[in-house]
């Protein structure tokens, strides 16, 4: 497996938001945190919550947990450099849980130009596993390096409600439904006993090649192990024949296009979206390479 890091550095210059600029460049080594922790601010709204296309595909102003989960993956990247910011985007989320601990899949989206319907269209009085889990595992993470987000309240209280809802879920989950789940279970697995069970339950929903297609995506979209499981040691790992894992490292590295990024395999809801999803993804895969040995 060959990965060209002198193109995917080219592309990210040419194509990039400066977000993703400056998180490849601390993935690589070339800059400091506070470079990215900065860019992220232009995002970062007085209530304490994220917006403004931090979720490319949902273009709105407003804070949103899906801009949550995004403000995380800066604040893990960070490792021992932490940031206020990460705490009081806690706060924020706490304010707009739900009773019974979950998250809203979306909150009202004033003007939904360039945002995609399932942002738009969600029921904010009801809460979704798929984006509490998503955005708990991504906290979790940042709290590995930042004990007031470790320490916060409402971390315990959205990983309870997952944990529970996990439990109840039902025969047929939806595939990033089941993909966060499962990565979430992964990252808590050493202080939540009852994890390693609920993904013994999960297990039954993943073929052995692990391939899961995204209901209501494109045809060939699919949750894939990397998806699943993308830490090489974590339990959700043993899901995968170590053939099949390998064989999705494989295509992950020969992802990379001739212009030096990734690109995805879902729809885009708008210009900068769509172009704004080809940086993103070529810093995750560049990371999940990395954390494999693969670079």
């Amino acid at each position: 497996m060959e990965v060209d890091l002198r193109a995917a550095r080219a592309f990210m210059t040419g194509h990039a938001r400066v977000l993703d600029r400056r998180r490849f460049e601390l993935l690589m080594g070339g800059a400091g945190a506070e470079a990215a922790l900065g860019a992220l601010d232009g995002y970062r709204n007085a209530d304490g919550g994220y917006g403004w296309g931090l979720e490319p595909d949902l273009r709105a102003p407003e804070s949103q947990p899906g801009a949550a989960l995004h403000a995380f993956e800066v604040f893990g990247d960070a490792g021992a450099v932490t940031w206020p910011h990460a705490v009081a985007l806690c706060d924020w989320l706490d304010s707009v849980t739900l009773p019974d601990g979950g998250l809203p899949f979306a909150l009202p989206v004033a003007d939904p130009t360039g945002t995609a319907p399932f942002w738009a269209g969600a029921d904010p009085s009801v809460s979704s596993l798929q984006i509490t889990a998503i955005v708990a595992l991504t906290a979790h993470q940042a709290a590995a390096h930042d004990p007031a987000v470790a320490a916060h309240p409402w971390l315990a209280r959205a990983t309870d409600y997952c944990m529970d809802a996990i439990e109840a879920i039902g025969d047929t989950p939806h595939a990033l439904e089941l993909a966060f789940a499962i990565r979430l279970l992964d990252t808590v697995h050493a202080s939540r006993p009852r994890a390693a069970v609920l993904l013994g339950t999960l297990s039954r929903h993943i073929p052995a090649n692990g391939l899961v297609h995204v209901q209501g995506g494109l045809e060939d979209e699919m949750m894939r192990p990397l998806d699943f499981a993308p830490a090489p040691d974590g339990p959700a790992r043993m899901l995968f024949a170590p053939e099949v894992v390998a064989a999705d490292l494989e295509r992950l590295a020969h992802g990379q296009q001739d212009d030096g990024g990734w690109s995805v395999d879902f729809a885009s809801y708008s210009p900068a979206a769509a172009l704004e999803w080809r940086g993103y993804t070529t810093v995750h895969a560049l990371s999940i390479l990395r954390r494999n040995s693969v670079i």
